[in-house]
């Protein structure tokens, strides 16, 4: 059967609307056999953000990196699925924390059925920033393209970082460069580079500086606390207390000297 003897029409659509939602189920399940299951042997995914077409023996590969990880992930899809003949048409969303607010990733697929299989998908996404203010702006693609990421694997991609930091805490190492973390994550310099500074909206040190600052906020919720907060900061992988000091009142608005006396008074009332 060729793509032009394709059956198609309203008697179609049942059909194609029962494998669609289950492939839908599939990835919300995190559910990869199942994905793959519902893929035809002569599939053809065209991922037009990368401007590359993925055959059966590929996806596997590229489901597994794409499917949600952690619990309380998700891919939200933000239409229903439409329906027309053989072909249906789903969108979704891929939500990221930065440091600048949210980062979304809008993407939409054409999903045509063939014998109750999935047999073409094409895929078109935009990389978009929402900041505080709800501003949004495309982002530069090429640049996304050239490094090999689906916007579902730059998600995948912050996840992973952010769980190697609080799981390793890397950040404690005072010399922790990008090529370390690059090294243990397994990911490239430049895909790092590109995750932080375009997606994420911050620059390497400012990552690893915000990790040492969460580390030794949560050292100062102790009551058994005895060193003095320069030791904290020295501790926690600030390999200089200018640079400390910096973090800490952008992160809080305040001296260390300052919150430690507003947080002494709060204690007393």
């Amino acid at each position: 059967m060729t793509a032009t003897t394709l059956p198609d029409g309203p008697e179609q659509t049942p059909l194609t609307a029962d494998t669609v939602l289950r492939y839908h189920l599939c990835w919300k399940q995190r559910d990869l056999d199942g994905v793959i299951a519902l893929y035809h042997p002569d599939i053809q995914y065209h991922d037009f953000f990368q401007n590359r077409v993925l055959r059966y023996q590929e996806l596997r590969d590229y489901v597994r990196a794409c499917l949600p990880h952690e619990a309380g992930e998700d891919i939200v899809h933000s239409d229903r699925i439409r329906v027309d003949g053989s072909t249906a048409f789903i969108q979704y969303q891929v939500t990221v924390q930065g440091g600048d607010g949210l980062v979304a990733f809008q993407s939409s697929e054409a999903i045509t059925v063939k014998d109750g299989l999935i047999w073409r998908v094409n895929e078109y996404a935009t990389l978009v920033r929402q900041n505080g203010t709800g501003h949004t702006r495309s982002g530069p693609r090429p640049a996304t393209s050239r490094l090999g990421l689906s916007p579902r694997q730059l998600s995948t991609m912050a996840q992973d970082l952010e769980h190697y930091f609080q799981r390793q805490r890397p950040y404690l190492d005072p010399e922790l460069d990008l090529q370390q973390v690059a090294d243990a994550s397994g990911y490239s310099r430049n895909q790092i580079s590109y995750l932080l500074n375009q997606v994420l909206g911050q620059s390497f040190y400012r990552y690893v500086n915000q990790a040492r600052l969460h580390h030794l906020m949560a050292s100062l919720s102790e009551d058994s606390v005895e060193a003095t907060i320069d030791d904290l900061a020295f501790n926690a992988g600030f390999n200089s207390l200018s640079a400390f000091y910096k973090c800490f009142r952008e992160h809080t608005g305040l001296t260390p000297k300052a919150y430690l006396k507003q947080n002494s008074l709060r204690a007393r009332t």
